[in-house]
């Protein structure tokens, strides 16, 4: 056993902490722990109650998350002392096998969550891990680092999910997820809704109810990120994979941009109240140290490469983004949607990911974010409507991107998506407004785990809204999560859906499938030409604050 690398440092852990804002702020400071540190604790309950997770791949690294809490759903009864945790990484199930361990404290000014950066494994590697505290062991989770950077690589397959409400309905694609072979795992966000109980109701009816009111504390968003971790089909997906996080927008509120809510709310109260709530996301989430807020900000985008097949942009859609044109959601073009300074990532942010994806000698180059990428008109009264909120909203900063991509400096571009509730498989163009112009990537939507309740097959006006995005093919309002199957040649996106999410045990299947060809940008449809195909009928939701457009 070698220790040498298991952990980072005491000193590298305080070092960097130090640089947290005040707690006046909203922030907490960590200094050197000088409370009392329980070596051997003794817990009222069990502790290990939200369960394991792991996350961020590297060829030679892993983080492994916990959190301790015996009574989740009552952050102000957690205790304020440090509590001692060992931890131990296997290369076998049954732990005879095990290849790095080490002593972790779990603080009470992160609620005592753990975030253990495991360096000196070996790549493409299965791992399994644990922890234990006083006398209480807690779930085994399975996890696996990333092929070597230069290792020529032949597959992968990794789902990617976002939005679950946990009012709308049970965790049932995680359960049927948590089967699959997977490589790793996707959250593109809103992962858990800050309303207050039934605030926002979908059609099929709320079948579970948030704890307390709308959530604006640090204490508030700690009780609802543990009652949504609480769910054992999450648990059970956390620690069957490793995965990759990003937020969008209702780990703070909803549709906020940047500094700004979405309701009248003083700038001061606000950024207070989002630095509260960054802090809860990263003590909930499997990431790096080098993701612990840094007073209001908090470094959330990141690149990770597997081998020479893939390189995945995290991208941050909701911290950096200029404000949203202000007026109805649905709006016409105009001046100030188009208007060359609005950004949705941010001048540094979109610094970054264009000098990644120039220097990037991956095969497929994703880019995992949030937010419609591709233009989606929605017509009404003779008016064409386009969402502010989406890249709609910024469309010079999208024409930058989509110009880059069609000089062919980077290849086989691919963005992933999640915010909208549905599925949608599209062509990235370089003139969304001229369907002959030239076909520069790919654009896989991917619906939601619960948000909207049960859903159906169908769309009330999705004949007439494919009609008018001929780069739209395809098209499904129901819930469930996508699976992408990698090799050198061909890109598969399957859309794995499940008929209903108002109780538990519905089935799965796959509803459709697409393919991208390898330097032959945008989507087929698997086996054959692209077709595009939905259903008609009627709206699987209830009209209600959301800026999706519901179909």
């Amino acid at each position: 056993m070698n220790d040498s690398h298991s952990e980072i440092s005491r000193r590298d852990f305080l070092k960097s902490a130090g640089k947290i804002a005040t707690m006046a702020l909203g922030f907490i400071v960590l200094h050197p722990f000088s409370g009392v540190i329980r070596a051997m604790p003794r817990f009222p309950e069990y502790p290990f109650t939200l369960g394991v997770a792991s996350g961020d791949p590297l060829p030679d690294g892993i983080v492994l998350w916990t959190r301790l809490v015996s009574d989740p759903l009552n952050a102000s009864a957690h205790p304020t002392d440090g509590i001692s945790v060992k931890w131990e990484l296997s290369e076998d199930e049954g732990f005879r096998k095990v290849v790095r361990s080490g002593t972790a404290i779990a603080r009470p000014e992160l609620a005592h969550s753990v975030h253990v950066d495991v360096r000196g494994l070996k790549p493409g590697r299965e791992y399994w891990y644990r922890f234990k505290s006083g006398s209480e062991i807690s779930p085994v989770g399975r996890t696996q680092t990333a092929p070597a950077s230069n290792e020529r690589v032949n597959e992968l397959t990794f789902a990617f999910v976002s939005c679950q409400n946990y009012e709308h309905g049970y965790y049932t694609a995680y359960q049927h997820m948590a089967k699959e072979d997977l490589d790793l795992v996707i959250h593109l966000g809103d992962y858990i809704y800050e309303y207050a109980p039934h605030r926002y109701v979908a059609r099929s009816g709320n079948v579970r109810q948030h704890r307390g009111g709308e959530a604006k504390t640090l204490a508030e968003y700690r009780d609802r990120y543990a009652q949504y971790r609480s769910d054992p089909d999450l648990q059970t997906a956390h620690a069957r994979f490793p995965w990759l996080v990003v937020w969008d927008d209702h780990e703070v509120n909803n549709n906020y941009a940047g500094d700004h809510p979405e309701t009248r709310e003083s700038p001061e109260s606000f950024l207070r109240r989002r630095a509260e709530a960054y802090q809860a996301y990263y003590e909930h989430m499997p990431l790096r140290l080098s993701s612990l807020p840094d007073g209001r900000h908090m470094q959330l985008h990141r690149r990770l490469a597997f081998g020479d097949l893939a390189d995945f942009h995290m991208l941050d859609t909701r911290q950096y983004r200029s404000d949203q044109v202000r007026g109805e959601n649905w709006m016409k073009r105009g001046r100030k949607s188009l208007d060359p300074d609005r950004t949705l990532l941010g001048r540094e942010q979109e610094r970054w990911l264009l000098k990644g994806l120039s220097r990037s000698g991956a095969r497929w180059n994703i880019l995992a974010q949030q937010v419609f990428f591709s233009q989606r008109v929605w017509r009404k009264g003779g008016r064409a409507l386009l969402n502010m909120d989406a890249w709609d909203g910024y469309a010079a900063a999208r024409d930058r991107l989509l110009e880059f991509f069609a000089r062919g400096r980077v290849s086989n571009p691919v963005i992933l998506t999640g915010d909208v509730h549905s599925n949608w498989a599209c062509d990235l163009k370089s003139d969304f407004d001229n369907p002959r112009s030239s076909t520069v990537g790919a654009e896989f939507v991917g619906t939601s785990v619960s948000s909207g309740g049960d859903g159906n097959d169908t769309g009330k006006n999705a004949r007439r809204i494919l009609a008018d995005n001929p780069h739209i093919h395809f098209f499904n309002n129901q819930r469930g999560y996508v699976r992408c199957h990698l090799t050198r040649d061909l890109w598969q996106t399957d859309y794995r859906v499940v008929p209903y999410v108002s109780r538990p045990g519905a089935p799965i299947h796959t509803q459709s499938s697409f393919v991208v060809e390898n330097g032959n940008p945008g989507v087929q449809r698997a086996g054959g030409s692209a077709r595009r195909e939905v259903r008609i009928g009627k709206p699987a939701l209830a009209p209600n604050r959301q800026t999706d457009l519901q179909l």
